[in-house]
């Protein structure tokens, strides 16, 4: 059974290939465990990123 601090490195390790949507899903996994775990912050600066991405800014 994975702990809140297993799916928080999950999460990271997933951030660090690119694969945001996965490093999300752990991170929100890491969060129904423990509402005060640092995959809070972690989601929510990944949000921010997201939000900010904008493919047609890269793709006139």
């Amino acid at each position: 059974m994975m702990t809140a601090e297993d799916y928080y490195l999950r999460g990271n390790q997933f951030r660090k290939m690119g694969n945001y949507p996965e490093a999300i899903n752990n991170y929100i996994e890491a969060m129904e465990l423990d509402p005060e775990s640092p995959a809070k912050e972690a989601k929510s600066m990944l949000d921010d990123v997201l939000e900010f991405y904008c493919k047609d800014f890269y793709n006139p």
